[in-house]
């Protein structure tokens, strides 16, 4: 199979499918809980797709659905019946799929005859695998890669026609009749009975299978994806406020975050960016949601930073843009990987390394170990010397991106889609191209490592960082501010040209702190325009502009991380004119956003105004769950509180200003250090109790 370059194609539809997630296996389907071939749906494992066929069928007819209940990340129950014999609105026969996923998957497969009479029944399973890779799903050019299948005993044995190394192992209880492709049952159920099949899907890689997150027989809450939930639960703050919808998105956040997080060879956790593409290592994605999911626990981010310091790059590789103390783009396993990537490990990204920096000192002001803090400085200074040397390609004191070869990504910030960067009037910016955010990163990346700096003794580094933040911050205050336009910049192309369009891009830079009290308060006054505000989120891209798209990935449409990032930022220019209001606007918008959604925020969603459309309309390719929207309404909350703890200086400091909407809202058993505090606010008002001896707030 030829690879193709990145961006090169959009991913596949899978709008409306059910999704289950758990660690790095994911699978998709309908909602009769059939795989059907020759669409995205599957099974995947580790970047590959194990299960590319699933569909159940009774009595050779698909099952009429009644329900999906899923009630978290990893499992469903997938609710049918026979579907009514001619003449008949009713039918007698209830089938339940309750489906599991970890490192695997387990179906349990229900009858329940609810007549007065024994019926007969014939249930089939179809199987099939093609181990495609999961970029080849993704953009839907999957070719059969081939697999060789065998019966044996109640078994079906997949294996890669590729390379086998490859395998998928079917195995089922109640004595099905296997024949290649098809496990079969023929039934017979009593009046008022039951009949129950136990299906588990064990794959293999380099030959040797891999242990599920399940026993066979094993209740659904007592399994190890359930425990892992129910141990993240227990570790985390518990987040509930006045309003029941806010307090449902908060669950569903908590769970999904659960859901998605990975352990390394270590067992130190980190949160794969987002289902169902994205299963894997990130360093923006994940990096942005530790930074979010910090109120819950912040040993989530000192995951997220060990395993990327150990991911770090080393040398100089075109291939796979590695250059020494860069932080990764993407971390991938599938059988293309090489083909796609250049390898396993893909550098591709300009933002990820100074937000390491960020996420190492705000972790530490959250009460990380010193000593892990201490033995990640290195790491810090690594990518530091990376923003220098590799990340300033001319001098000019701003970081910018130009691909190394034709197969890299165009983009290499956020918006990373071969036109999410562009002019008032719709022009693709030229490379190399500076971004507004990322300046505003490596501005607050060197005061983070100042601030480090200062509390382990380095005094000449913390003075020198604190130079030249305060020297990038003068120098982009003139180059990106665009003063008879009212915002800043998106970037500075090739030609150090400003690329004028109007974007979310530009709040960023209230989030980091660039932004002058001045250049704020007209950004937020531009920000709160119809244009950039839809009811329901930010707009990625002012309806103004020349390449606005409210259907485009990065265009027009509303990404929840995005607008909650905003919000951040509004709040932490609090003090300028109409910066309170916009972010409860913003804020009650995503949450009005997340209602329709079923209380789980979605990657993205179109940026059409909420009076052209209401409930917004949904994004047919969007991740979800997905990592930066799960832990959006946590930075929410979080910016409301204005909650920033420093556990090293003794010191709880809170801004509230929460929606008159939400209520009461309350932590309970945040963790900080070896502190364990209880805020409740309403208004402009805060409480906290539990705070020791010796702490200020």
């Amino acid at each position: 199979m030829t690879a193709e370059p990145f961006n090169a194609g959009e991913p596949a539809v899978v709008g409306g499918a059910v999704t289950l997630v758990e660690g790095s296996t994911f699978c998709l389907s309908d909602h009769v809980g059939d795989i059907d071939h020759g669409t995205a749906h599957g099974l995947f494992f580790r970047d590959a797709r194990v299960l590319s066929r699933w569909q159940l069928r009774l009595d050779g007819h698909v099952p009429h659905p009644l329900s999906v209940l899923h009630h978290e990340a990893f499992g469903a129950r997938f609710v049918l019946r026979r579907p009514p014999a001619a003449g008949s609105a009713d039918s007698t026969l209830l089938l339940v799929r309750e489906r599991l996923v970890g490192d695997g998957l387990r179906e349990t497969i229900t009858l329940d005859n609810l007549g007065r009479e024994a019926t007969v029944a014939r249930l089939d399973l179809h199987v099939d695998a093609d181990f495609a890779d999961l970029f080849a799903v993704k953009e839907g050019r999957a070719a059969h890669r081939g697999a060789d299948v065998s019966a044996a005993g109640s078994d079906l044995l997949f294996r890669d026609r590729g390379d086998g190394s490859r395998g998928v192992a079917v195995a089922a209880t109640a004595d099905p009749v296997v024949a290649p492709g098809v496990l079969s049952w023929r039934i017979v159920v009593p009046a008022g009975g039951r009949w129950s099949t136990e299906i588990v899907v064990q794959p293999s890689v380099a030959n040797r299978p891999v242990q599920p997150r399940f026993r066979r027989g094993e209740r659904m809450e007592s399994t190890a994806p359930a425990r892992k939930i129910q141990a993240w639960r227990a570790a985390s703050t518990v987040v509930a406020a006045g309003d029941p919808v806010l307090t449902g998105v908060l669950r569903r956040s908590e769970s999904d975050l659960g859901a998605l997080q990975i352990q390394n060879q270590d067992g130190r956790p980190f949160v794969a960016a987002g289902a169902p593409w994205f299963m894997t290592l990130f360093g923006r994605d994940s990096l942005l949601t530790a930074w979010m999911a910090l109120p819950l626990d912040v040993g989530l981010a000192l995951g997220t930073l060990q395993t990327l310091a150990e991911t770090q790059g080393r040398r100089v590789d075109p291939t796979t843009e590695e250059e020494p103390g860069r932080v990764l783009h993407e971390l991938r396993l599938g059988p293309d990987s090489t083909n796609v990537l250049g390898g396993s490990h893909y550098y591709g990204t300009v933002d990820a390394t100074p937000l390491f920096v960020m996420l190492l000192a705000e972790a530490w002001r959250w009460g990380a170990d010193e000593e892990v803090v201490r033995s990640l400085l290195p790491a810090a200074d690594a990518a530091l010397l990376w923003v220098d040397r590799h990340g300033d390609r001319d001098g000019d004191g701003f970081v910018e991106y130009r691909r190394a070869t034709d197969r890299g990504l165009l983009n290499q910030g956020w918006k990373d889609s071969f036109d999410g960067v562009n002019d008032a009037d719709g022009r693709v910016a030229v490379p190399p191209i500076a971004l507004c955010e990322v300046q505003g990163y490596v501005y607050a990346a060197r005061l983070a490592r100042a601030e480090l700096a200062e509390a382990f003794g380095d005094p000449a580094t913390a003075t020198a960082q604190r130079e030249r933040a305060a020297k990038l911050r003068a120098a982009f205050a003139d180059a990106f501010w665009l003063p008879d336009r009212g915002w800043y910049a998106v970037a500075l192309d090739g030609r150090k040209a400003a690329v004028d369009a109007l974007t979310s891009n530009a709040a960023h830079c209230l989030w980091t702190g660039i932004a002058t009290d001045e250049h704020a308060a007209a950004l937020v006054a531009r920000l709160a325009q119809p244009d950039m505000d839809t009811g329901y989120g930010l707009r990625t891209l002012s309806s103004s502009m020349g390449a606005y798209n409210p259907m485009s990935y990065h265009n027009g449409s509303v990404w929840p991380h995005d607008t909650a990032i905003a919000v951040a930022g509004l709040l932490r220019y609090a003090h300028v004119p109409g910066a309170v209001v916009l972010a409860h606007r913003l804020a009650d918008g995503l949450l009005d956003a997340a209602a329709t959604f079923g209380g789980r925020l979605p990657e993205l969603y179109c940026g059409f105004s909420r009076d052209d459309f209401s409930p917004p309309v949904p994004y047919p390719t969007s991740c979800s769950p997905q990592a930066w929207a799960s832990a959006a309404p946590l930075l929410l909350v979080r910016s409301v509180l204005g909650l920033d703890p420093h556990v090293p200086r003794r010191r709880l400091a809170l801004s509230p200003h929460v929606p008159a909407r939400w209520g009461d809202l309350a932590l309970t058993d945040l963790r900080l250090g070896q502190a364990t505090v209880h805020i409740r606010a309403h208004g402009e008002h805060a409480e906290v109790d539990g705070l020791p001896d010796g702490w200020t707030s």
